[in-house]
């Protein structure tokens, strides 16, 4: 699409802004919207709360799901006002309200004046530059946030009002066409989790030769199962069972020399990132026995997301001087009756996370966690070792190739995820003129996309 572009600049004097139409103002953020700071007790209130959790970054969207609750004071706006949160790992997340409520104290309420139109600054506020701007000003070293002082005195661009509508419309259209292709390529990323999870499930309870004789297992939602393989609870197979250690960290990657603490993210649906982690403080000794090393297989134990818990990964490599908390299992297996990485991919599998799920402890967003005499006694079906070897070699092959269709796919969300942000940030800061830009047609619109 060729967008065009303003003939008459000069320069703003703002380093990110750089040339601005020359036609638009330029006036302080705190001179042209006001902050809002009515707190109120949310157990006294009427009015539903939500959480910054449950605001989505970079696209200002209110999460579907359950809305959280949550005790003490929280911030009261009104429908129209900006919910901008403050803290830089929930940067980015802003939200234009239709409804009154309350938010947490964590988001500032900006309300616009009657020189600026709501959805141009939730645009204005969701733009990249302007977002990493405030990043940069963000101080403390475990929650670190941004301050209204510095945040009120940044430089805000104020087109006309026809202008502004008309950067309004234009986002709106163009924006709701890019989330609707994300939101394709995430329904194929779906699509290829539940083709894992079938593919795995069938594998490792069924075996690869459909021929094979099958028994009855016994178990009404597990079936049929190879006549040969053995059902057996998950305590014969473990040989130890480790849970981890939480101190309070420092909100950042441990350098080299520093020893770490991973998160319960660090494992993800059969993956280990040894980035997931906060720096353990040098007041504090490190239980040095706590400390990952490649082989080690290790299980989210306790997570706010029901979907993590019970995830499981081995350790392929590992840095130096991390440990896991106390929201993750270490487990040792006795490696002559179960391969460690079919141990892994039976995990994934659907008759073992029916299981986990029926474990798990805890209300939606809150501790949910599952005690280790429940994941004990889940019911495992084995086969003989080499078999369950040839099984792994299957299918790893098999859900290699997923996984690089998976990463391709995530590529193109990125890029489009990316030409969103940069296409906000271009209009709102006079990049681009979309002053005659006019909404295609339904007609128009079926001529482009059939060529």
């Amino acid at each position: 699409m060729q967008l065009s572009v303003y003939s008459d600049l000069c320069d703003s004097n703002v380093p990110w802004l750089q040339k601005i139409p020359s036609h638009w103002n330029k006036k302080r953020l705190k001179f042209v919207v006001k902050l809002i700071n009515q707190k109120q007790p949310v157990g006294e209130s009427g009015l539903s709360y939500i959480g910054l959790e449950h605001i989505e970054s970079w696209t200002g969207k209110k999460v579907d799901g359950e809305i959280s609750q949550s005790e003490g004071l929280a911030s009261a706006y009104a429908s129209g006002d900006i919910l901008f949160g403050k803290l830089r790992p929930y940067l980015a997340k802003v939200h234009l309200a239709d409804t009154p409520g309350l938010v947490s104290s964590e988001a500032l309420v900006i309300r616009p004046s009657r020189f600026i139109s709501s959805s141009y600054l939730k645009y204005y506020l969701l733009s990249r530059d302007f977002i990493n701007t405030v990043d940069s000003s963000t101080y403390g070293s475990k929650m670190p946030r941004a301050s209204w002082d510095y945040i009120g005195n940044l430089p805000l661009l104020i087109p006309s009002s026809q202008e502004q509508q008309a950067i309004v419309n234009f986002l709106d259209h163009k924006t709701a066409q890019i989330d609707a292709l994300i939101a394709k390529k995430q329904s194929l990323l779906d699509k290829l989790a539940e083709q894992r999870t079938a593919l795995i499930s069938q594998a490792v309870t069924k075996g690869l030769d459909p021929s094979v004789p099958m028994n009855d297992s016994g178990v009404d939602w597990l079936g049929e199962i190879p006549g040969h393989w053995q059902r057996v609870l998950l305590v014969r197979l473990i040989m130890r069972f480790e849970q981890g250690w939480s101190p309070s960290c420092e909100a950042r990657e441990a350098s080299k020399d520093e020893w770490g603490v991973l998160k319960s993210g660090c494992v993800n649906h059969g993956i280990f990132d040894e980035r997931q982690h906060k720096t353990l403080p040098a007041s504090l000794t490190p239980i040095e026995s706590l400390e990952v090393k490649p082989g080690n297989i290790l299980m989210c134990r306790a997570s706010g997301s029901k979907h993590l818990i019970g995830s499981v990964a081995r350790v392929r490599s590992c840095r130096p001087n991390l440990i896991f908390s106390d929201k993750t299992y270490r487990i040792s297996l006795n490696e002559n009756l179960i391969d460690p990485d079919f141990f892994v991919f039976a995990m994934k599998s659907k008759y073992i996370r029916e299981q986990i799920e029926l474990s798990v402890s805890g209300a939606d967003g809150l501790a949910n966690n599952i005690p280790q005499a429940s994941v004990k006694s889940y019911q495992f079906v084995l086969p003989e070792i080499d078999e369950q070897r040839a099984i792994v070699k299957v299918l790893t092959e098999k859900s290699d190739r997923i996984s690089l269709q998976e990463e391709k796919t995530k590529a193109v969300i990125e890029r489009l995820q990316e030409y969103r942000s940069a296409l906000i940030t271009n209009a709102v800061t006079g990049k681009i003129d979309v002053r005659d830009f006019c909404i295609p047609t339904t007609t128009e619109q079926r001529e482009v996309a059939h060529g």
